[in-house]
């Protein structure tokens, strides 16, 4: 449920101190010179993976051949994003999906044998999300918002026609979370408030809805057994962590299948049932359990050093497994094991060979108590030019959401930095994801408030550390980050030194006001969690909008802003830029007229975050241009 509502998400990282004062500090066009990948759909033979890779700039779609891990580029596009979704079954067509300058407005597209390229979902502003293939493989699922921009309704497409057929209007605005493998039972949910939901099963043929959600909490489906008996769903009823429940559709019998001191965060069964895959957020990274449902014993994976397994995916004959794993030098890799040997083979590369990884720095969880004695987990990166006698300047990392997580893992940008000598500090402050359900509450309707002074305490135990410069501290975040980074500039602005705001929120009413239709499914949750822009909430978003209180900033600000972002508009990062000028503010602002809630081309972040480095060594380290 939580993930549903990271309105603001940007990245969230990590660190491991290593003693060392000898090291190469790299450009960030060499950071930029790795490569990023994502999917990994098996082909029907099972001989190639299906992927995306921006190795050409921006993302396209590959194939990687599985036996000599060699790579072909699919598709060739210079100036949208395109994103693999799955191989049309026994066609050796393809599907994938792409939006417009990262405005959102996702289609779906089906690349033919012939180069021939067909919009499947063509309506100007509808949205669509891939959701997989019938049980014979014949036509795929897909949501759409095409009938009314602000639901999404379940449609069925079959591949000889690629006509669409509806099955499921949503007129209710329920979130949609699965279907039964004979297209007669649909998952929804009602998100409550963003800690709270509703879960419930519809039946097509008997026009009945049945409300599975007993007791108050957080509740997400996790798919049916491929006879359609049993159901499975994850909950937070009763416990302070999320858990895997099975549901017996006939007898309504509940009986927990998963659970321990950690959030399930996802779980789903093999194309036959064989296997169940669990996914745990241990402290900040993926432990990933993989029982085998015939034997009842867990699947032995080899040990990958420093590895966090991001995501799998088992191919249908079950013999394979595509694993998505990074660790805290590398961006993340697509490796395939093998249930029937127990090998792992690593597929992709995707480190710039220019870069020796011992020069960057691993990832350490570390622990600080804040103002009122409440115990924050953060993920710290500490620089190896850093001692005592080399005190370093450092940046407090204020994660995406609201409800976000720092969490283990490889960030450009954050390597980037901490190679040039800044320590990084990536807090997870009261209200982020991973630590139960108490801790992720704490700051309903209480964002800039107990929250920031998280972040501050976190700057303080930066300040407690004898290699730190504690004279010159920042706060950098992106999306939610950004909001809480103009929210310390505004109203504790004798904290931090800099602030780096990567498209973040200024304007709370107008932000609440303009949230795009699609969220209308969750914008009374939202709206919970926040504020009502519409009711006596306005008075205190108001009051939290770092826009109507700019006069107060006193320090150097830089903002980052896509001019296509649907979720934080451009206006509010003018906005802010010239209130703070007016005020004689040091700030620098870039723009990117093809980009939208987040950056996406090499080309782009080489830029910006180039620029980033500059603004913070002329304001941190005081050097000159």
């Amino acid at each position: 449920m939580k993930s549903l509502f990271l309105l603001f998400m940007l990245f969230g990282f990590t660190a491991f101190s290593q003693d060392s004062t000898s090291v190469e500090n790299y450009t960030i066009e060499q950071f930029y010179g790795n490569t990023r990948v994502g999917g990994g759909e098996f082909s029907n033979d099972e001989t190639k993976l299906l992927m995306s890779s921006d190795e050409s700039g921006i993302f396209n779609v590959y194939e990687i051949n599985i036996k000599d891990g060699s790579k072909k580029q699919i598709t060739k596009s210079k100036d949208d994003s395109f994103f693999a979704e799955d191989y049309v079954p026994g066609t050796g067509e393809i599907i994938y999906s792409a939006d417009k300058g990262g405005n959102e407005i996702s289609h779906l597209y089906l690349l033919k044998k012939n180069g021939e390229v067909k919009d499947l979902t063509p309506g100007e502003n509808e949205k669509a999300n891939f959701a997989g293939w019938s049980d014979d493989k014949e036509s795929i699922y897909y949501f759409s918002n095409k009938r009314d921009p602000k639901f999404f309704d379940i449609y069925k497409m079959d591949v000889d026609t690629w006509e669409p057929q509806m099955l499921y209007e949503n007129d209710e605005g329920y979130q949609l979370e699965g279907l039964s493998h004979n297209e007669q039972l649909i998952a929804l949910s009602k998100p409550i408030t963003t800690s709270e939901s509703k879960l419930f099963i519809y039946d097509r043929e008997k026009d009945q809805l049945k409300e599975i959600s007993e007791e108050k909490g957080s509740y997400s489906a996790s798919g049916f057994s491929k006879d359609d008996k049993k159901f499975y769903y994850i909950t937070d009823v009763g416990k302070e962590f999320s858990y895997l429940v099975e549901y017996d559709l006939e007898t309504g019998e509940r009986s927990t299948v998963y659970e321990t001191n950690w959030d399930v965060m996802y779980s789903y069964l093999s194309e036959n049932d064989k296997y169940r895959v669990i996914a745990i957020n241990e402290d900040g990274k993926n432990r990933l359990i993989v029982i085998n449902n015939q034997t009842g014993e867990t699947v032995d994976l080899p040990a990958v050093p420093d590895g966090d397994i991001k995501a799998v995916n088992l191919s249908d004959s079950e013999n394979l497994m595509r694993l998505t794993i990074g660790t805290s030098k590398t961006p993340n890799n697509l490796y395939v094991y093998d249930f029937r040997t127990n090998e792992i083979k690593k597929l992709t590369n995707t480190l710039n060979e220019e870069i020796d990884p011992e020069d960057l720095v691993a990832s350490e969880v570390v622990r600080y108590k804040s103002f009122d004695g409440l115990e924050i987990p953060a993920i710290y990166y500490k620089p190896q030019q850093a001692s005592e006698r080399n005190k370093v300047p450092a940046l407090v990392w204020v994660h995406g959401g609201p409800g976000g997580q720092s969490r283990i893992g490889y960030s450009a940008l954050i390597q980037y930095l901490v190679n040039h000598g800044y320590a990084v500090l990536a807090v997870n402050n009261r209200g982020s994801s991973g630590y139960g359900k108490s801790f992720y509450k704490m700051d309903d309707k209480k964002h800039g408030e107990e929250d920031l002074k998280d972040v501050i305490w976190g700057k303080k135990w930066l300040q407690e550390q004898d290699y730190i410069d504690k004279n010159n501290i920042g706060i950098i975040g992106g999306s939610y980050g950004g909001y809480m980074t103009m929210a310390a500039m505004t109203f504790t602005p004798e904290e931090f030194d800099v602030g780096v705001n990567l498209f973040g929120v200024t304007n709370w009413l107008r932000t609440l006001k303009s949230i795009p239709p699609y969220w209308e499914s969750f914008k009374t949750a939202l709206y919970e969690e926040m504020g009502d822009p519409a009711t006596k909430d306005s008075i205190a978003l108001y009051n939290k909008s770092p826009l109507f209180h700019a006069d107060q900033v006193k320090n150097p600000v830089m903002v980052l802003q896509g001019a296509n972002d649907p979720r934080v508009l451009q206006v509010e990062s003018d906005e802010i830029v010239a209130e703070l000028k007016k005020n004689n503010v040091p700030v620098e602002y870039v723009i990117f007229e093809d980009e939208g809630h987040g950056f996406i081309k090499k080309e782009n972040e080489i830029k910006g975050y180039k620029q980033i480095l500059e603004f913070l060594n002329k304001y941190l380290k005081d050097e000159e241009m």
